[in-house]
């Protein structure tokens, strides 16, 4: 996949990076977040922050819709507001709304293969989506959500077999393709 859309907008971040649980969406966020002197925002982090709870917390106490509802709203604000690296939850795509708001935005789309994702996460992961058998339920996931994933990216980084770095450097190769410094360039 190419690099399809046009600058974002000023006020926008940087990049978006959307994938399944697993892909390494906060850890690569982070790192690259450091590398062009900005910061990372997750929207899983703001969701928790605004709702004083953990995720695990509202699908149990609130249920997969007041979560989802949430993660729209958290999307929403850090499109309009941040200007460094966002990191999306895994299910963000899954919000009609959310896949409208991401276009005209940069979005890589950080796929991960089956087993690479099961190793990530950890057969015991303590995720709601993902409680009883971790595999099956992340190979629906990522039947489920991958073409929504490539719906809304401008480019895909395959990131089974890579280290950290690696994917963080062939995301860099995209920004400056792309005609974004994928260096230091000051505050976010």
């Amino acid at each position: 996949m190419s690099e399809r859309a046009a600058a974002p907008p000023r006020t926008a971040p940087v990049l978006v990076l959307v994938g399944p649980p697993g892909a390494g969406k906060t850890t690569v966020g982070g790192r690259l977040a450091e590398r062009l002197g900005r910061t990372l925002r997750d929207t899983d982090a703001d969701v928790e922050r605004v709702a004083g709870a953990s995720v695990a917390e509202i699908f149990v106490d609130s249920g997969e819709q007041q979560f989802r509802a949430l993660e729209a709203e958290a999307v929403a604000a850090a499109l309009r507001e941040h200007r460094g690296v966002l990191a999306l939850g895994g299910g963000a795509v899954l919000a009609a709304e959310t896949r409208t708001a991401l276009r005209g935005h940069r979005v890589i789309f950080l796929d991960v293969g089956l087993a690479q994702a099961a190793r990530r996460v950890g057969l015991g992961a303590a995720r709601p989506l993902l409680l009883g058998n971790v595999r099956g339920r992340l190979k629906t996931l990522l039947d489920e959500r991958r073409p929504l994933y490539l719906d809304v990216a401008t480019a895909q980084v395959l990131t089974d077999d890579l280290a950290v770095d690696e994917v963080v450097d062939r995301v860099a190769v995209l920004l400056t393709a792309a005609g974004e410094p994928a260096a230091a360039t000051g505050p976010s």
